[in-house]
């Protein structure tokens, strides 16, 4: 059973990049005060679960745990790629992380995503998508980057979070995306 981290504090009064809509940060907001008790299990795509929840208002998103931590054995919470929706709030797709561990201060965690189908442009390495954070939790700087990471994910094999902690140690996180597209659509369409 994956756990969905809903139980952690509120987001509360941190300070989101300019960037982010204050549609977005109520969002998020939203997405960690719900418990993780009123979240349902409404499908499982390989290693993504899509869950549903209705109480306050219709939350959807899917999760899945990293299938490879680097260094091995690290002490820390569990780890988890997020892809969450708020119709409501006109929030149809937001990616973050559950990093299990606190950050070092004045560093940003990266994502990217590798596979035969994905490249930067004329056909560089893929790129890699800049995360800001609040407690242990990353999510993507900008909302066009957001666009272009889902965008990569769809077609990718793998996605890769990098993010150093606070005792200094560079930890890398490797997800599988096998399901994450069928994941995304049932996402986009189930949650209403």
């Amino acid at each position: 059973m994956i756990e969905t981290g809903f139980h952690e504090q509120p987001l509360g009064r941190c300070r989101l990049p300019q960037i982010l809509s204050p549609i977005v940060a109520g969002a998020a907001f939203m997405f960690f005060a719900i418990d993780a008790n009123a979240a349902t299990v409404v499908k499982t795509f390989s290693g993504w679960t899509l869950y549903s929840e209705a109480a306050q208002q219709q939350i959807c998103f899917l999760a899945s745990p990293p299938t490879e931590t680097q260094p091995a054995g690290l002490k820390r919470d569990p780890a988890l790629l997020y892809v969450s929706a708020w119709p409501k709030e006109g929030v149809r797709s937001e990616v973050s992380v559950k990093l299990g561990f606190p950050v070092r201060k004045a560093t940003e965690p990266t994502v990217s995503v590798t596979g035969p189908g994905v490249t930067g442009p004329g056909n560089a390495a893929p790129p890699s998508f800049r995360m800001f954070v609040k407690d242990d939790r990353a999510f993507v700087t900008d909302a066009t980057q957001e666009l272009k990471l889902l965008e990569a994910m769809k077609k990718g094999t793998r996605l890769v979070v990098q993010a150093t902690s606070e005792r200094g140690t560079v930890v890398t996180d490797t997800f599988s995306l096998a399901g994450v597209s069928a994941g995304l659509q049932a996402l986009a369409g189930g949650c209403q």
